[in-house]
Order: structure tokens, then sequence, then C-alpha cells
């Protein structure tokens, strides 16, 4: 069992976003789950995850999540999930700050992501 306080992550900044595995000291297992931190950005581009579907969780905050195509509200207490390769990108409403916690079934996150050559107006 590994237990991770707020104190051990370690953010990474993304296009639009700020991440954190909470789970990187303890090595790989057979899934992986991010904490996000998504501050509302007047543009930014959207990814997709070509090998698996995400599960994600609002924490706090209110934005809109657009999934190929389409806007969605979401706020806190919202679950969604994003079908596999499917382009999505999740945008805080002006003045807000979201709290994400993101679950992927697959143990590498970095072999997982592709970054698309495009921007979503905020």
């Amino acid at each position: 069992m590994t237990v991770v306080g707020p104190d051990g992550l370690v953010f990474r900044d993304f296009p639009g976003r700020s991440t954190a595995d909470p789970f990187k000291q303890a090595g790989r297992g057979e899934s992986t789950v991010r904490q996000v931190v998504i501050e509302h950005v007047a543009s930014r581009s959207p990814h997709r995850h070509p090998h698996s579907e995400e599960v994600v969780f609002v924490v706090s905050g209110r934005g809109r999540v657009w999934l190929d195509g389409t806007f969605h509200e979401v706020g806190p207490g919202t679950w969604y999930r994003i079908p596999t390769g499917t382009p999505h990108a999740t945008v805080a409403d002006p003045g807000e700050r979201m709290s994400l916690v993101c679950f992927f079934p697959h143990a590498d996150l970095s072999a997982n992501i592709e970054e698309l050559d495009m921007l979503l107006e905020g």
C-alpha cells in the first residue's frame, strides 16, 4: 500500500493544466492516476489517449469539458468517461480554478497521451 499526502505531490505543467502523479515514486502499477489543476485560460489545446479510456472526477471548480467537438458543463461532484482515442480538453470558467482526479487503466501515461495541434477558445 502507498499513501501520499498533499505535500508529496510534484506538479508538472502541460498546455492549459498542471498535473501530479501521486504514485510516481512507488513505481508502475496496472493503472495511472493524476491530480490535475486547471486555471482559466483564453485558449488551450486538446489531447487524446490512444491506448485507454480516461475517467475524471471533478473535485472543485466549474467549467466545461470538450469531447470531440461538443462542450459539456461540469462542476464539483461530476464524473465523466472519455472513450479511448477521443480528443478532449477541460476548460475552467472565468475566475474558476478546477481540481480533477483522472484515472487511466494504463500503466504508463507518458506512452498514452498525444497533444493535438489545435486551439479551443476558453
